[in-house]
C-alpha cells in the first residue's frame, strides 16, 4: 500500500504508548513508542480489533425479548445459554430506556446497579465507567461499588493502621531512585513482578521499574524473593529465593517480628515516639495472650522456610538500610488485611520508616506507577456529578448481593443490607473475569430482571446479558489518554472508522439522556471534541508549561515537566518521621496503629485488633489438601491486562492447545502423572476447567499457577470451562468481616491428565443469532 494511504498516530493504553498504523479502516501495524525504554508486547493484541467475536450490531435475548424483564432463569435458557437477536439501534435504545423508566418508577435507585468495574480504556473522557456513573446519577442515582479486586484489604486495612488511604500510601510510596541508591536489603513478600508494571491505570508512558532495581542491584543492593514463584523476581536481578507456602507470608512476618522482640533488637525509641500498641502487640508475638510464641520455629512448620533463614532474615533487616514490600497477591486471600498490617508493624519494629531507602512498601510492581516518582499533574477528567443515592456494596460481594437481597453483612465496622437490585448496567468491565466461583455467579446473574451491557466483543459478560449494546475500542474514537501518575498526555487521535455499527458510550448515554430527558445535564450541550477540548484546558489551568488544545492535538504528544523538583526523590512518611506533631497521622493515637482500639470495637472473629495468624480456610496446612493437594495461584497474566484482547495474537503464543496455560513444578508433574504439552483438568468442589500443562522449577512443589483471563467459556452452563478460566475454582468470600474484599488465593485444587475428546474452544466466537422475527419482534 502506498506510503499516502497509510495514516500513523499515537494511542496510548494501560500498558503503554503505542504508534498505530492504518489505512483508516484496517489496523496495519502497532509498535510502540520510540521514547518507552522498556515496551510492553501487549500491544501488539489489538490488531485483533476486528476479529469475529466482535460485537457489530445491537442484540438481545431472545428469552428477554419474548417474555420481558424477570429473573432470567423462569423462562428459556437463562442468561448465558440462550441465542441473540439484532436489533436495529433504535429498538435498542428504546427498550433500555423503558427498561430504567420501569425500574426507577418501581423501585427507585436503590434497585439500578450501576457496576462497571473494570479499567476499560486508558482515554480520560471515553473512561466507560465515568460515562456509566455519570449517566446513571443525571438519570436519578443507582447502587455503586466500593473498593476494588486489587486491593481491596488494603484498602480498609491501612488507613486504620497509618490513617492515609491506601490509595495515599502508594502516591507517596519512597520512590525506585531513592531505593536505587539507598536500599542495601529489600525484602519482597510477593515480589516485584516485571509482567505486572507493564500496567498503569490511565497510561504509562515509559516503563522504568526494570532499569530502577538493575541500577540498585548493580550497585550491590540484595534482594530476597519470599514467594512462591521464583520469578516475581526477574532472573537477571539476581537475589535470594525462599520458596513460601502461599498465604503463609504473615506467619513468616509474625517470626521476624518475635526473632525481634525475643532478641531485643526494636528499635523501642521508634516504636515510643511513633507508634501505640507494641506492648499488646509484643505480647502477642512472645505467646503470652495466647500461648503460642509466634517464633521460627512456629513459621517454619507453616511457611516451609527454615527457623534458623527466618531468624537470620530478621537480624539482617536491623543491621543495614532495609525495606520490607508485599505484593497486591497478598492480600488477595482469606484474612488479607492481615500481611498489608504486619509488613507494617515488622517495619516499625525495624525502625526505618521514613529513612532514605528503608521501611516498607506496598504495590511495587503491581502497576507500573508504584514508586515512579512521578507526579504529571491534574489529568483530564469527565466529572460524574452529583450522586443523589449513597448506597454501595464492597465490588467482591455483587454475587451475595444478587442471592441475598435485604441480607445483612458487616463491613468496616457497619452492619450494611445488602439492596434488592432489578437492574445491572455495566460498561468498561467484565464480572465473569474478575470475580470469584463463576458457576455462583452465573446462578447470581439470573436473578436481576435486566441486564444492559456495553461491550466490543462477545466476552462471557456480554453472553449473560439481555441488552448488549456494541461499543467502539479506543482505536475507533477520539481521546485523551494520560494519568496523574506518569508524565506523559496523548492526544489518541482516531485510527479507523468504527466495526460494524459500534458507537461510542458518550454517545449511546447521550442518545438514552435524550429518551429520558436528561439530555442537557449528561451531555452540558458538547460534542466528543468539545468534551475533549473543555477537560483539557481545564487540566491545563495552572499548568503553565501545557500547550493550548489545539498545538497539544497537533503535536500528538506531550511530557509534563516535574511540577515540584525532588518529586522523584519521595520518601514514604518521611514527614512524619521529621516532625510527629507537626506531621501527625490521621489515626485515632496520631500515630502508627500496631493494636487499634478502633477494631477491637468491632469484634470481629476473622480480623483482631493487631496484625496475627489466622489459618486460612483453603491452603496446603488445611485437611482439604488431602482432596485437593495443590495451591492454585490465579495471578496477573503477562500476555494481557485483566482479560483484555484475550483473543489478540500475543495471547494466543502463550496458550497450550489454545486454552491457558498451567504450570507445576516438575516434581509436581511427576507425582500426579502429568505431561508437559497435553491438557489436564483442575478441579474442585466448585467446578473445573481444562488448560494445557507446562512445567518449571520456577514454582515451588504442591502449587499451581494458572493466570486470571482467559474468556469463561463452559462446555454447558455451570459445566466445565473448556478454556482454563480460573475463577471457575476460587472461593467467593470476603477476606474478613473488615474488608470483604476478594480472597482468590485462598484455592486448593487438584490436577489429573484429561483423556476425553477435548471441547473445543468458542469463547472468542459470537454466540449463536435467531432472526427477528423468531424472536418475538
Amino acid at each position: 500500500m502506498p506510503d499516502d494511504k497509510i495514516s500513523r498516530t499515537l494511542t496510548m493504553t494501560h500498558w503503554g504508548a503505542y504508534e498505530v498504523a492504518s489505512d483508516g479502516a484496517r489496523v496495519l501495524s502497532i509498535e510502540p513508542w520510540a521514547a518507552d525504554p522498556d515496551p510492553s508486547p501487549i500491544g501488539r493484541n489489538m490488531v485483533a480489533v476486528d476479529a469475529p467475536g466482535r460485537v457489530r450490531r445491537p442484540a438481545v435475548r431472545q428469552g428477554w425479548l419474548e417474555h420481558g424483564p424477570g429473573r432470567a432463569d423462569r423462562h428459556g435458557g437463562g442468561r448465558g445459554a440462550e441465542p441473540f437477536v439484532e436489533v436495529d439501534w433504535a429498538t435498542a435504545l428504546d427498550l433500555v430506556a423503558g427498561e430504567l423508566g420501569r425500574v426507577y418508577a418501581a423501585h427507585g435507585p436503590g434497585g439500578i446497579y450501576g457496576g462497571s468495574y473494570g479499567w476499560s480504556s486508558a482515554g480520560r473522557f471515553h473512561h466507560a465507567q465515568s460515562q456509566v456513573h455519570r449517566f446513571l446519577n443525571a438519570a436519578g442515582g443507582y447502587v455503586r461499588s466500593v473498593d476494588n479486586y486489587s486491593h481491596a484489604a488494603a484498602n480498609v486495612i491501612v488507613p486504620h493502621v497509618v490513617g492515609h488511604s491506601y490509595d495515599w500510601v502508594q502516591r507517596n510510596s519512597t520512590s525506585l531512585p531513592v531505593i536505587a541508591k539507598h536500599t542495601d536489603l529489600l525484602v519482597t513478600f510477593g515480589g516485584i513482578p516485571l509482567k505486572n508494571a507493564q500496567i498503569s491505570h490511565s497510561g504509562i508512558g515509559r516503563h522504568e521499574l526494570k532499569g530502577h532495581l538493575a541500577a540498585a542491584v548493580a550497585r550491590g543492593m540484595e534482594i530476597v524473593n519470599i514467594s512462591p514463584l521464583r520469578d516475581d523476581i526477574a532472573a537477571e536481578l539476581g537475589g535470594t529465593w525462599l520458596p513460601v507456602r502461599p498465604n503463609a507470608d504473615t506467619a513468616v512476618m509474625l517470626a521476624l517480628m518475635h526473632t525481634l522482640v525475643a532478641g531485643e533488637l526494636v528499635d523501642r525509641a521508634f516504636l515510643e515516639r511513633y507508634c501505640t500498641g507494641y506492648d499488646r502487640l509484643a505480647a502477642y508475638l512472645l505467646g503470652r495472650s495466647d500461648g503460642v510464641a509466634k517464633d521460627a520455629d512456629w513459621a517454619a512448620g507453616l511457611s516451609g522456610i527454615d527457623a534458623d533463614t527466618i531468624r537470620h532474615l530478621a537480624r539482617r533487616l536491623v543491621a543495614c538500610r532495609s525495606m520490607v514490600t508485599v505484593s497486591w497477591s497478598l492480600q488477595r486471600a482469606d484474612h488479607g488485611e492481615q500481611p498489608y498490617w504486619a509488613v507494617i508493624a515488622l517495619a516499625a519494629l525495624v525502625g526505618q520508616i521514613g529513612e532514605l531507602g528503608g521501611g516498607f512498601g506496598m504495590g511495587y510492581g503491581a502497576v507500573g506507577s508504584v514508586g515512579n516518582g512521578l507526579r504529571g499533574g491534574k489529568p483530564p477528567t469527565l466529572p460524574q456529578l452529583r450522586r443523589p443515592h449513597r448506597d454501595f456494596i464492597p465490588v467482591a460481594r455483587i454475587a451475595d448481593a444478587l442471592l441475598d437481597p435485604g441480607g445483612s453483612y458487616p463491613y468496616d465496622g457497619e452492619t450494611r443490607t445488602y439492596p434488592d437490585l432489578r437492574l445491572v448496567y455495566w460498561a468498561g468491565g467484565n464480572p465473569f473475569h474478575h470475580h470469584q466461583d463463576l458457576n455462583r455467579l452465573v446462578a447470581a446473574w439470573q436473578r436481576p430482571e435486566t441486564v444492559v451491557v456495553h461491550e466490543p466483543f462477545w466476552t462471557a459478560t456480554a453472553r449473560h446479558a439481555d441488552i448488549v449494546l456494541p461499543s467502539t475500542t479506543p482505536l475507533e474514537r477520539e481521546d485523551i489518554g494520560g494519568a496523574a501518575t506518569d508524565d506523559t498526555l496523548v492526544a489518541m487521535r482516531q485510527a479507523i472508522a468504527p466495526i460494524g455499527e459500534a458507537r461510542d458510550d458518550y454517545a449511546i448515554f447521550a442518545a438514552l439522556s435524550e429518551r429520558l430527558g436528561t439530555a442537557e445535564v449528561f451531555t452540558e450541550g458538547r460534542d466528543t471534541r468539545q468534551w475533549l477540548r473543555h477537560l483539557y484546558e481545564a487540566a491545563r489551568d495552572g499548568a503553565n508549561d501545557m500547550p493550548d488544545f489545539d498545538s497539544f492535538w497537533r503535536d500528538g504528544v506531550y511530557v509534563r515537566r516535574d511540577p515540584e523538583p525532588g518529586l522523584s526523590w519521595r520518601v514514604l512518611m518521611g514527614e512524619f518521621r521529621a516532625d510527629p506533631r507537626r506531621w501527625k497521622l490521621p489515626t485515632p493515637s496520631g500515630r502508627i496503629e500496631l493494636y487499634s482500639e478502633t477494631i477491637a470495637g468491632f469484634a470481629l472473629d476473622d480480623c483482631p485488633p493487631h496484625p496475627a495468624w489466622l489459618a486460612p480456610r483453603e491452603w496446603l496446612g488445611a485437611p482439604e489438601a488431602a482432596r485437593f493437594p495443590l495451591h492454585l495461584v490465579s495471578n496477573q497474566p503477562a500476555d494481557k491486562l485483566h482479560s483484555q484482547w484475550d483473543h489478540g495474537p500475543e495471547c494466543a503464543r502463550h496458550k497450550i492447545q489454545g486454552r491457558a496455560t498451567v504450570t507445576v513444578n516438575p516434581a509436581t508433574a511427576a507425582r500426579h502423572g502429568l505431561s508437559p504439552g497435553g491438557v489436564v483438568r483442575v478441579h474442585n468442589d466448585r467446578g473445573a476447567c481444562l488448560a494445557g500443562l507446562a512445567v518449571s522449577d520456577a514454582v515451588m512443589p504442591d502449587v499451581a499457577v494458572l493466570p486470571t483471563g482467559a474468556w469463561y467459556d463452559p462446555v454447558e452452563p455451570g459445566g466445565l470451562c473448556a478454556h482454563g478460566n480460573p475463577n471457575v475454582l476460587t472461593y467467593d468470600a470476603g477476606t474478613s468481616g473488615l474488608a470483604q474484599g476478594p480472597s482468590a488465593h485462598s484455592c486448593l485444587v487438584a490436577i489429573e491428565p484429561w483423556s476425553g475428546p477435548l471441547p473445543p474452544v468458542r469463547a472468542h466466537q459470537p454466540p449463536a443469532f435467531i432472526p427477528p422475527s423468531a424472536g418475538g419482534q
